[in-house]
């Protein structure tokens, strides 16, 4: 298994799905109800992001050939979309194509019913952590990388359910500055491998680069 593969893998989903950032998201829309219907929203979070991820994962790449689009263009334009994130991160803001629209989060179903939409898909399941599970799946090399992405992506999980299933008594200790400085740091990481993607997809479609 290459380890590098397996750290940045958790370093680039750790950085978009950051339950410690995507928690005041959680509470918010979250908001009026129980704690007991917190934390069951918070696993069936859990589950919708595992069963949403696996299946990018796998189909992914298949979607991709379909519409005549290979992995290199895919890393590129990913990259692009990914960087863009980052750079909302560093500057402390939420971008939009994942944690939605001004005028889609008035039309945020009752708190009851977010497991799935908006908390699964965009905020945590958004056009980065796609883009980063295709790519990152087609560069799998044999079976324990393979294994290795199963690994992180189950880790990613279990980390976002414990942290939302907590949500209630950790927002209450989680100051906006440890916040703040969690999303600053994960977006200079994520920018560094935004940035590895459209280089590695720039080579391969332009040999001349490299």
């Amino acid at each position: 298994m290459d380890t590098a593969y397996a750290i940045k893998l958790f370093g680039a989903l750790f950085a978009i799905m950051n339950p410690i950032t995507n928690l005041p998201i959680f509470l918010s829309v979250t908001q009026g109800a129980s704690k007991a219907a917190q934390r069951q929203i918070a696993l069936k979070t859990a589950l919708y992001t595992l069963v949403m991820g696996t299946a990018v994962a796998l189909a992914g790449t298949q979607i991709l050939t379909l519409f005549g689009i290979s992995i290199d263009d895919f890393r590129v334009a990913g990259g692009l979309v990914v960087l863009m994130i980052a750079l909302n991160m560093l500057h402390g803001d939420h971008s939009s194509s994942h944690h939605g629209s001004d005028a889609e989060k008035a039309d945020y179903p009752a708190p009851e019913t977010v497991a799935f939409y908006p908390l699964c898909f965009p905020i945590i399941m958004g056009p980065g952590s796609i883009t980063t599970l295709i790519v990152f799946w087609g560069q799998a090399k044999g079976l324990s990388d393979q294994i290795a992405f199963g690994a992180v992506l189950g880790g990613m999980v279990a980390m976002l359910a414990i942290v939302f299933f907590f949500a209630a008594d950790l927002g209450a200790r989680l100051g906006p500055t440890a916040r703040t400085i969690m999303s600053r740091l994960m977006g200079m990481v994520l920018a560094a491998i935004a940035i590895q993607m459209i280089a590695t997809g720039l080579k391969a479609l332009l040999p001349g680069l490299g």
